[in-house]
């Protein structure tokens, strides 16, 4: 006789549907609710158009990934908790769209869309939320502050030392998979693998000095400089067409380090040399295009990443500018730059326009009268007079103080401005845009909310 079990196979389970409500007043409703999903899928639609080469494949589900990047600009998370949040999250799934779906995007299909839209991309998305805001009368483009910021990498404290071990560590991993010739490389080239061992440790248990410093650092400087030679002819001879896929990657990321090392040391020479910061010091040899920032602030007067410019208009709301280069965002040049930028966006000038006084001078107060700023509050210099006086001047000042506290708020662990989990400068930028259409989004969703009497909740 078969024996009866007391519990349910997993043939006899019934799979239903969970029905839970979800409050009108949620953050995530409101968000949903109240952001034009049909203008922002016309964007994201322009800029993938413009990124693809072609239009094969299947079409994407613009409408759930961007309720995805809008979750991730409100909170800083991890691509594997977005994923989470958006399956089991109601409100979450809300905000993307999928409450009458199965379906949701994975870690890999978020990731890949932050990086399809890119800095322009998420830019563009962001001044559509300012202009939403100027739309419901919650912002005032004709009062315009500017002023320029850091956004700090993820990397450690440049030093000397740390960048030549982690060439070597970097290149002997990138060399396993690169090919039969980078393999080669790595069999011949083993002695002088080992012997920077030796040297990264005797640099930092037994240089105490700075003269054994210098001494132990010029003698690894030499093993890399071998090394060097060496990956030369290895990659030279290494043909990309003959690699797998996993190969071409790793024979790129060695080609990559070979030539920002290329770079490197005769930075490190001419420090060793004369005592003195090279011009343009690679700081990372991961992400070269990163730089050192002379802020002068008590405490950090140096940050390592890439410069900002950032923009308030009357109401709270910020727009960022990433800078390509590390000439191109100095305050004297972006206290114009950012009237330009306001223009282009909103097809006028501002009535009036406030900066610190590093972007003063009377060449810069000539273009701004130009381009028909009629109040131009540049912070003079010295016993120079302002341009304004009066209430105007007051107003510009108050209006200027306030630019601080907003880039401090994108700056914090809620939106994670600084210090991005991200391993290029591409996606650092990405990673800034996110967290200052954050900013606007949960400030127009709570503003909206307190001229209809709502009281939002989560």
């Amino acid at each position: 006789m078969k024996r009866q079990t007391g519990g349910t196979t997993r043939a006899d389970k019934v799979r239903s549907r969970v029905v839970i409500p979800i409050l009108e007043s949620h953050r995530l409703v409101q968000l949903a609710d109240r952001l034009d999903w049909e203008a922002m899928e016309t964007e994201a639609q322009f800029i993938r158009a413009n990124k693809l080469k072609n239009a094969a494949g299947r079409p994407p589900q613009l409408r759930a990934l961007l309720g995805a990047l809008v979750l991730r600009a409100t909170r800083q998370m991890t691509y594997r908790e977005e994923e989470d949040l958006i399956r089991n999250y109601a409100p979450a799934r809300y905000l993307c769209g999928l409450t009458e779906s199965d379906w949701t995007p994975d870690h890999d299909t978020i990731h890949g869309f932050v990086m399809l839209m890119g800095e322009e991309g998420i830019r563009l998305i962001n001044e559509y939320v300012v202009k939403m805001a100027v739309a419901e009368k919650l912002a005032d483009p004709s009062v315009v502050v500017g002023d320029t910021t850091a956004q700090e990498a993820a990397i450690p404290y440049p030093n000397e030392m740390r960048h030549l071990a982690a060439f070597m560590t970097s290149v002997a991993a990138a060399s396993k998979r690169g090919g039969h010739f980078l393999k080669q490389f790595m069999q011949g080239a083993a002695g002088k693998f080992s012997a920077a061992k030796k040297k990264v440790r005797e640099y930092r248990l037994f240089a105490k000095t700075k003269a054994k410093r210098s001494r132990v650092l010029s003698q690894m400087i030499r093993i890399v400089s071998g090394v060097q030679q060496r990956l030369s002819i290895a990659l030279e001879a290494t043909c990309p067409a003959r690699l797998s896929k996993y190969g071409k990657v790793a024979a790129a990321k060695a080609r990559r380090l070979h030539e920002t090392m290329r770079r490197l040391l005769p930075q490190i020479r001419y420090w060793l040399k004369t005592g003195k910061v090279a011009a343009g010091k690679i700081v990372n040899i991961h992400i070269p295009e990163l730089y050192a920032i002379v802020r002068g602030k008590v405490g950090k007067p140096v940050e390592f990443g890439i410069a900002w410019g950032m923009r308030r208009i009357k109401g709270g709301y910020l727009l960022a500018t990433c800078a390509q280069s590390k000439s191109e965002m100095k305050d004297s040049k972006f206290a114009v730059t950012a009237v330009d930028e306001h223009i282009s966006l909103f097809h006028s000038a501002p009535k009036a326009f406030g900066y610190d006084r590093a972007g003063h001078s009377q060449q810069n107060v000539e273009k701004l009268k130009s381009k028909g700023v009629r109040h131009i509050g540049l912070a003079p210099r010295g016993l120079t007079p302002w341009e304004v006086t009066g209430p105007m001047r007051d107003k510009l000042i108050a209006e200027r103080a306030q630019i601080e506290p907003g880039i401090g708020t994108i700056k914090s662990k809620k939106y994670g401005f600084n210090k991005p989990a991200a391993r290029s400068t591409s996606m650092m930028g990405a990673c800034g845009q996110l967290a200052v259409l954050g900013f606007n989004v949960t400030k127009l969703v709570r503003e909206l909310a307190d001229r209809d009497d709502l009281r939002l909740t989560g």
